[in-house]
């Protein structure tokens, strides 16, 4: 799992994307859409709809509703509806022409709109061209001369047309767009010149080189008599078999909204509610309730034993309860100190995984409990330090000469110190440079620099950043040497037994060091050849590996790399894409930072220049194909040298255990989620022409991929090809959605819509992702999608696993908790966040 992108900001709206109630077809439109076969789309032109249309656009368009085509057929109004050429946002605002108002006051120069400036006051501000278009149709049509602009009563015509109610001059206007010449016919040229347009408006690059072919495409469905043209009601017959076939499909049509019966009786009084809600938060998030309980159970009695121990020593009547608190919170910090190594000890916590410590420690929320330690730390440092410089030092040299040879005098040689002399003591210094140190490791390790957010000046940019995070840790082997020391050298206690500082840690730092040293020493077996290296459009670099003996791993888990020809000191973890079962090892890494670019550059140098496009229809197979014979051949020695140490354990390397998978990847997201699906299919391949997967595993899986970027569906075009292969029993559910495309109903879509829907249903492939898998546009709905797996699987326990950027994640576990409680489905969340 490479740290990449993040498109989670943009799919927290709550677009509607598929459509999830069935509606009757009942025209003649014939859409037949089963296993990816099609026969074919027959029309029926009414010769009142077609004349009725096949004016010029040169004529003045009157101030009257434009002739209505005689429809009844739900599904093409509903579609038809959805036309719309305005932002979502400006449309659903209470008085539209307001804000379309402000802005044109905002962009006008001298009274006067610009075309360039048409796109930002619709809501289009990212689509000049598609919306100059727009403002070139639309002047057309009201017989306009906007060549110097127009003014914001023509602005006002232009507003209504685009907002009409009849769906008839939505319609019209989006046949004018594509109807360059006016003539009332689309040719194919004016067809391809639209799918430039709008390919070139949803960042579809490849859809814009192959327009001319889905033009021709078009012109073959709705020109069947070879006139060279189309007309409106062809295109509205196109529309009305787009959105029929949509809904029909897929499996993922139908859902039942929760209504008061499906919601228990104790669910529906407000306060059996709220303790319904508490008993499920319990059941929920039960391990890391006792482990944060216990943790603090046992610090508390720490400091309490610390600190009633120094109420009744001589040091008492000196200091006072200062000596108490400064103790107490030392105690904690020895215990936290030693406790903290043990969540980063990732061999160990990948070992007790798989034992009945699994069942009891919430070892996925192993850097969770890693930072609240470190909170716990903090806490205590500032008590420690704290009590002593503000108050027992000052009580310590004030104190009269008597009292402190009778309470203190043995334990500093009846030598009363000053202030200095206890600050420039071993204990001192020892003590003022950890803190030094550990302000500076805690600061580099908190979100803003780790993450790189704050934008340090030039001379110390490099402080902000993963590798100043990296390097600053290794500081914490000289403040746990200091600790050490730290606890030798006491003032108040002088027996060697009672001064338990080394006790504490010396367990964890010899765990910790000898899963360092080991990997170190074992690092020569596992020097991996390289079978293949691809770069993907993206910034995507794929790494095939040969797998070292002995190798075990489970779906979902991920490994570290070091490419030592880069740095001899640092390590990288990534999801393993590859199945347990291929011979070969398979990392997918997304060139974010420093070191992955210099990783892509220096595999660039090695690859091939360019790689070979699959010819249309035919999918690239090497991300399933198990790789054989390649111990024979010589592995090529232009390769970078990898080293690879792991595997560790993941959240998403449990799956087995629930009854159903929801799988959520956002962009590089998706890699841990690839190896699941291909060890799902591998055991459907076992199984022969049974298409089952393992009876002890989950029965039904669902993948829901959401990317930016057209490109990313080129990583896994062959695990897609082969759920379309081999899953005959759709046990697997892949979902791909591609934000970038506008979303379903906007005019900047409809042309690619209608296109996806003839391909797909013709021969079975997409045009967006060019796999057998239909990609669906804008982001997910996933409140409906939860809905549907409730109403879908009742009474059972699905595993969500989620992995992508942090902000989707609140979201989605709220849905969980939501419909746990609604429902009689019991959702449960597991997250990785990069």
């Amino acid at each position: 799992m490479s740290r990449t992108e993040d498109p989670g900001k943009c799919i927290l709206d709550s677009a509607e994307i598929d459509r999830l109630t069935d509606v009757p077809i009942n025209d003649g439109a014939s859409v037949v859409e089963k296993n990816h076969q099609v026969d074919s789309i027959a029309f029926e032109p009414g010769t009142s709809t077609s004349s009725s249309f096949s004016r010029r656009r040169n004529v003045a368009v009157q101030p009257v509703p434009v002739p209505k085509i005689g429809r009844m057929q739900s599904s093409a109004v509903r579609g038809l509806n959805g036309l719309r050429f305005m932002d979502g946002a400006t449309c659903r605002e209470g008085d539209g022409w307001k804000p379309i108002e402000k802005r044109f006051n905002q962009n006008a120069v001298d009274g006067r709109l610009l075309k360039d400036k048409f796109g930002a006051v619709i809501g289009m501000g990212d689509s000049k061209e598609f919306a100059g278009e727009l403002f070139d149709t639309l002047a057309r049509r009201r017989n306009i001369n906007a060549s110097n602009g127009i003014t914001v009563d023509e602005m006002r015509m232009f507003w209504e047309d685009m907002t009409s109610q009849d769906i008839d001059a939505r319609l019209q206007i989006f046949f004018d767009m594509c109807d360059k010449n006016g003539d009332g016919k689309l040719s194919e040229d004016e067809v391809r010149e639209v799918l430039v347009l709008s390919a070139s408006a949803n960042k579809l690059n490849k859809l814009k080189q192959q327009a001319s072919a889905y033009a021709a495409l078009i012109m073959e469905e709705l020109d069947p008599d070879h006139h060279g043209y189309i007309d409106i009601w062809q295109l509205e017959t196109l529309l009305r078999g787009m959105v029929g076939t949509s809904e029909g499909s897929t499996k993922l049509k139908r859902t039942h909204s929760l209504t008061k019966t499906m919601i228990p009786m104790s669910y529906r009084h407000p306060v059996m509610k709220i303790m319904s809600t508490t008993a499920e938060f319990i059941h929920e998030n039960w391990k890391r309730i006792w482990m944060v309980v216990l943790w603090l159970v046992v610090n508390v009695v720490l400091f309490t034993y610390k600190f009633v121990q120094y109420r009744h020593k001589a040091a008492f009547q000196v200091m006072g309860y200062c000596v108490c608190v400064a103790k107490g919170a030392a105690e904690t910090l020895k215990f936290n100190m030693a406790l903290i190594l043990l969540p980063v000890c990732r061999r160990t916590l990948t070992k007790l995984r798989s034992t009945w410590l699994g069942r009891l420690v919430p070892f996925d929320d192993n850097i969770n409990f890693h930072k609240t330690i470190a909170a716990g730390i903090v806490l205590g440092t500032f008590l420690h330090v704290i009590m002593h410089l503000s108050c027992d030092f000052f009580r310590l040299i004030y104190c009269p000469r008597e009292k402190f040879a009778r309470y203190l005098g043995v334990n500093f040689n009846y030598r009363q110190p000053t202030y200095g002399s206890l600050v420039n003591s071993i204990p001192g210094v020892t003590g003022i440079v950890m803190v030094i140190l550990m302000v500076f490791v805690f600061t580099l390790a908190t979100h803003s620099f780790r993450r790189n957010v704050i934008k340090l000046p030039w001379p110390i940019h490099h402080l902000a950043g993963f590798n100043a995070f990296w390097y600053a840790h290794h500081l914490l082997v000289v403040v746990y040497v200091l600790l050490i020391i730290h606890g030798y050298f006491l003032f108040l206690t002088l027996e060697w037994q009672k001064k338990t500082t080394w006790m504490y840690v010396a367990f964890p730092i010899l765990l910790y060091a000898s899963e360092r040293t080991l990997t170190s020493i074992h690092d020569h077996n596992l020097h991996v050849g390289i079978i293949k290296a691809i770069i993907y459009p993206g910034n995507v670099l794929a790494l095939y590996m040969t797998k070292p003996p002995g190798f075990r791993y489970k779906s979902g888990m991920y490994l570290f790399v070091k490419c030592p020809d880069i740095s001899s000191f640092e390590w990288h973890p990534f999801s393993i894409t590859s199945a347990p079962d291929d011979d070969y090892v398979s990392v997918h890494i997304r060139t974010l930072g420093d070191w992955t670019g210099a990783l892509r550059e220096e595999f660039a140098k090695a690859c091939a220049p360019s790689i070979a496009i699959p010819e249309k229809g035919r999918l690239m197979r090497l991300e399933t194909r198990a790789m054989t014979d390649y111990e024979d051949q010589p592995l090529p020695a232009i390769f970078p040298r990898i080293i690879i140490k792991g595997p560790y354990g993941a959240p998403a390397q449990n799956y087995k255990k629930y009854d159903i998978l929801l799988l959520i990847g956002l962009g590089i997201g998706a890699t841990p989620f690839i190896s699941i699906i291909k060890d799902l299919l591998h055991h459907m391949k076992q199984n022969g022409d049974k298409g089952q997967i393992d009876k002890k595993g989950p029965q039904r899986a669902y993948f829901y991929w959401v990317t930016r970027e057209q490109s990313s569906f080129d990583w896994f075009k062959g695990v897609m090809d082969d759920i379309a292969d081999y899953d005959t029993d759709h046990v697997i559910e892949m979902h791909n959605y591609l934000t970038s495309v506008y979303e379903e109903g906007d005019a900047r879509s409809a042309l690619i819509a209608m296109v996806q829907s003839l391909q797909h249903a013709k021969n079975g492939v997409d045009v967006v992702s060019e796999s057998r898998i239909r990609t669906h546009f804008a982001r997910p709905n996933w409140k409906k999608v939860f809905g549907h797996l409730a109403s879908a699987h009742p009474q059972s326990r699905i595993g969500v696993f989620y992995c992508g950027s942090a902000t989707l994640t609140k979201p989605l576990n709220e849905l969980c908790q939501d419909f746990s409680l609604n429902t009689s489905t019991r959702f449960q969340f597991h997250k990785e966040n990069f």
